[in-house]
């Protein structure tokens, strides 16, 4: 990386400066793309046992290997990290650089999308292995009556580790650390048999960057206190400086949300903002997509192209860049306060995934009949879990008086120890 130092102004006093404008981005891409295939040459998503060649496949839970159940061989699917070198070459990266599953929408003849008619959702469903599922996300049954015309068809699948005792054993102990304020009804319905596995559409993107970021630092020359009167104020005296960063960054495997009810974090409606909290996966492991590895799991349909979610990913470079600069302005012992921001997108490559969420989810309706629906979800790699649990207004404010008499109740006595020392 390249990095180009602040400009001292140690003999200017502070000067006084608006708040800087939004962040700026370049997007060098300028219609420049690269395709990238990432198809296995199996029209139907799925390949065949390469050694008997029966299309009898099954995934071997817990693990990344698919199984034969006609001669039993076991193998693991291509990973797109290897057969395309998706880890390589992101400094040279110009334009965009687009993978088959994130350039366009194509049909599959066995992954079909169906739209709930609870709740709205629309939900993949594998139908070599099932005619009818079940709504993961208010638990309505669906049919083959309701399919719509298909998503997009994912350039990679990271599949379940995670077993579903295990899912279950986590979930069940999330919610029962936080029963004492959960409202009695969620308490009294709360069942773990109704966690389903979910495979949820991402986008993987990498991206060959440049920004700079304008600041004004303080570093505090002395600190004194003045009273005044039976009052004390403590002052300080500071250095400002003009602080500039600009640097090369390389981001690699970026994960951005590509469903569009999932990016939509209005919690009012729903908790869709904990599915975030799970994160990260390990999408280096990521194989070539290949229907076998969802068996009877359901997966949302990617609805999101990437024109839909550069804005946003742009603004999650920018974060990486804040983070990258922080261990270089702890001199400025007052801080720095970030006038200016710009960032250049010389380049991008983007694929797709789909990534594996074990789902708890439970509606709940307030007294003027409006709806929330509360998720807990647990990571299918590593068993990271967050959720929300619908709390109960008369528990949480007795909690709140319980906890402020019983901090009252030790001030007090420190409270009369202090007077009768002075």
């Amino acid at each position: 990386m390249t990095e180009q130092s602040w400009e001292p102004r140690a003999d200017a006093p502070a000067q006084k400066q608006a708040a800087g404008p939004a962040p700026s981005f370049g997007d060098g891409w300028k219609g420049q793309v690269t395709s990238l295939d990432t198809t296995t040459g199996k029209d139907h998503g799925q390949d065949d046992c390469p050694k008997c060649g029966s299309t009898e496949i099954t995934h071997k839970s817990g693990t990344m290997a698919l199984m034969c159940e006609f001669c039993r061989f076991e193998w693991i699917g291509a990973r797109l990290e290897e057969t395309h070198g998706l880890g390589e070459g992101i400094e040279d990266l110009s334009g965009r650089t687009i993978a088959s599953g994130a350039a366009q929408i194509e049909s599959d003849n066995n992954l079909v999308t169906m739209k709930c008619q609870g709740c709205g959702a629309e939900v993949t469903v594998d139908t070599a292995h099932a005619a009818q599922a079940r709504c993961h996300w208010c638990r309505s049954i669906l049919s083959l009556n309701d399919k719509m015309a298909n998503g997009a068809v994912p350039d990679g699948i990271l599949p379940f580790s995670l077993s579903r005792d295990q899912a279950i054993s986590k979930i069940t102990e999330f919610v029962e650390d936080r029963k004492l304020l959960a409202n009695p009804k969620f308490k009294a319905d709360f069942s773990a048999e109704h966690v389903r596995p979910i495979y949820l559409p991402y986008m993987v993107v990498d991206g060959n960057l440049h920004t700079r970021i304008h600041g004004i630092g303080e570093i505090q020359t002395r600190r004194y206190t003045v009273k005044h009167g039976d009052t004390r104020t403590t002052y300080y005296d500071a250095n400002e400086y003009q602080v500039i960063r600009q640097f090369d960054l390389q981001a690699d495997d970026l994960i951005v949300e590509s469903s569009a009810s999932k990016a939509d974090f209005r919690t009012e409606v729903s908790t869709n903002n904990i599915i975030n909290a799970i994160l990260p996966f390990d999408v280096k492991n990521m194989v070539a997509f290949d229907s076998n590895y969802m068996g009877d799991i359901q997966a949302e349909k990617r609805d999101m192209d990437i024109d839909d979610v550069s804005r946003t990913t742009h603004e999650r470079f920018l974060t990486m860049a804040r983070e990258r600069i922080k261990p270089d302005l702890h001199a400025y012992d007052r801080g720095v306060r970030v006038t200016h921001e710009e960032m250049w997108v010389r380049g991008t490559r983007w694929t797709t995934v789909y990534l594996p969420v074990w789902l708890y989810s439970y509606p709940e309706r307030d007294e003027r009949g409006n709806l929330t629906v509360h998720y807990v979800a647990v990571n299918g790699r590593n068993g990271t879990t967050m959720g929300s649990v619908p709390i109960s207004a008369s528990r949480l404010w007795a909690a709140t008086l319980g906890w402020s008499a019983a901090a009252a109740a030790v001030c007090w006595p420190l409270a009369l120890v202090s007077m009768v020392a002075s």
